[in-house]
């Protein structure tokens, strides 16, 4: 079995057909899909998606491209769900470095402020790192948190050792199926099998073989293939070893599996 550690089922591009492309997944042997919110709008929809869908489980938390909008009662919100529903992890969070226009001093105040709530509820992180990597590893090393994901990880072999030394593992999606990713591939390839876990980012980050079209789900064993192939190991021992590690930086998977 697989777990889709990162996956937007949420999203508007599956309005027209999200019950297909869950029955899709479980088809292809992705028996769990961890569903991260993006912002209190829509922490309603992500419930809603692990009500409907068994093999669906929630995060919730404010991604760093949604803070221009979010209000400083959101993280009564935030903390609310987090005792009702009792998720998986707080997430997606961190920092985006990439998007203009960007306001890099709210986008740490929300950061910080979520990772506070994390550290109180004893919760683990889906971490949006990109082009941040290295005041993410700030706060996180201020703000101890339990452990959890850096989601679409692209960095240096340097800053995966310390993601891993602060208990994080790493996401691998679909950008390692290019040729031409070949920080990804080597990282992939190369770190501790213990440190990896899968993601697909659907609808986001499609896998070269969807020429730029919707990922969906279903596509995390072609991904889980790849990435075999770059380790020179069975693709049933890869599936293993991600879905164990899965289950262990995010607890409340434990029984599911």
């Amino acid at each position: 079995m697989y777990v889709d550690t990162h996956c937007h089922l949420d999203a508007a591009e599956f309005d027209a057909d999200r019950d297909a492309v869950a029955c899709a997944a479980a088809g292809a042997g992705v028996g769990l899909i961890v569903v991260p919110a993006v912002e209190r709008a829509n922490f309603g929809a992500v419930a809603s998606v692990c009500r409907d869908h068994p093999g669906c489980r929630a995060a919730y938390g404010i991604h760093p491209l949604y803070v221009d909008r979010a209000r400083d009662e959101d993280l009564d919100a935030l903390r609310a769900t987090l005792v009702r529903e009792r998720p998986l992890a707080v997430g997606e969070i961190g920092l985006d470095r990439y998007v203009e226009p960007r306001d890099d001093a709210r986008q740490e105040y929300w950061f910080a402020a979520q990772l506070e709530i994390a550290r109180e509820a004893e919760l683990p992180v889906l971490l949006h790192v990109r082009r941040a990597i290295d005041p993410v590893l700030k706060q996180l090393r201020r703000c101890r948190v339990p452990g959890g994901i850096a989601h679409a990880f692209n960095g240096s072999r340097q800053q995966a050792d310390e993601f891993i030394k602060l208990g994080f593992k790493l996401g691998f999606g679909g950008s390692l199926s290019f040729p031409r990713a070949t920080r990804i591939r080597d990282l992939a390839a190369t770190l501790p099998l213990d440190a990896i876990v899968l993601e697909t980012d659907a609808p986001d980050i499609p896998p070269q073989w969807l020429e730029g079209g919707r990922n969906s789900p279903d596509q995390l064993p072609r991904i889980a293939a790849e990435l075999a192939d770059l380790r020179g190991m069975p693709l049933a021992e890869l599936a293993a070893a991600s879905t164990a590690n899965a289950v262990a930086v995010l607890p409340g998977l434990a029984g599911l599996h």
